[in-house]
């Protein structure tokens, strides 16, 4: 007897949520169906594909080498669906985007009515975290990283660059002066981050001719924090164009040291993983993100 696709889906739900309980919610099935639609597909392959214990489920060999071709047919039947509803206007899906809390607000949210309203059909699912998130384990089509990539296994896309600039609020300067130098920057308060140290560094340059790595007077571990505490007059802080746009047009903000700036650029990627073909729908995302995106880095 053949296997169907719901039972495919059903096997690859429950080892991507890690028990029946959990697939079943996420496909709006009972737990019991799950379990049967789990069993007739192994009663009809003639194979164990999960051991099952009172506390989790593993997979056996046969079941992770059949999970990797399902995975691949599932795509395909995705891919397949999506291309017949781009030939009639209404592509549609699921899309999951992840990208830094101040990526998301300052730049992503002002274009998803745009989005939307192109393309109904997508539903997007937006996550947000100040920190790089493993893609597979969190279920998440495409991530948006700004800075050096480190992970080979990732296919990336560039988006952009986002300049650095040093920035302050009116009010804090005319507390506490102006910088007129790099060295001047001692006496006044410096905003930085607490958990990722390499954007400490900042685009002027130290009495050796190196970057300057600022050690924080007060720190965050999210840019929104950081220009939260700047825009409240708290210090002098580093922050990407993309993020202050709206406050430097506002006035909200001001540059500081800037004939000694540095052209230090942000790079922005959106990253996907190399062995899954990219599905249409992250390719109609990236396409208006990239088309809009310069207005605003």
């Amino acid at each position: 007897m053949k296997t169907t696709l719901e039972e495919h889906l059903v096997f690859k739900t429950v080892v991507e949520t890690g028990s029946i309980t959990a697939a079943a919610d996420q496909l709006g099935q009972t737990v019991s169906g799950v379990s049967r639609a789990l069993s007739r597909l192994e009663q009809k392959l003639d194979t164990t594909l999960l051991r099952r214990t009172t506390r989790r489920l593993e997979l056996t060999d046969e079941g992770r080498h059949f999970l990797a071709q399902i995975r691949a047919i599932l795509a395909s039947v995705d891919e397949a669906e999506e291309q017949l509803a781009i030939r009639r206007q209404r592509p549609a899906g699921r899309l999951r985007v992840n990208a830094a809390p101040s990526f998301m607000v300052h730049t992503i949210v002002p274009l998803v009515g745009a989005f939307r309203e192109q393309y109904p059909g997508i539903t997007l699912e937006l996550d947000t975290n100040d920190r790089f998130i493993d893609l597979l384990e969190q279920r998440t089509d495409v991530a948006i990283r700004i800075g050096e990539l480190r992970d080979s296994t990732l296919q990336a896309r560039p988006l952009g660059q986002s300049p650095l600039r040093l920035l302050a609020s009116p009010e804090y300067l005319a507390t506490y002066g102006e910088p007129k130098s790099v060295a001047d920057l001692k006496r006044h308060t410096l905003l930085g981050f607490s958990q990722l140290d390499h954007l400490n560094e900042w685009p002027v340059l130290d009495k050796h001719g190196r970057r300057l790595h600022v050690t924080p007077d007060l720190s965050a571990s999210s840019g929104m924090t950081l220009l939260a505490l700047v825009q409240a007059g708290q210090g002098i802080a580093c922050l990407a164009d993309f993020m202050t746009h709206t406050a430097r047009e506002q006035g909200q903000l001001v540059p500081v040291l800037v004939d000694h700036l540095q052209d230090v650029q942000q790079t922005i990627n959106a990253v996907y993983y190399r062995n899954t073909q990219l599905s249409l729908r992250i390719t109609l995302f990236l396409d208006f993100i990239a088309q809009h995106l310069n207005t605003r880095l």
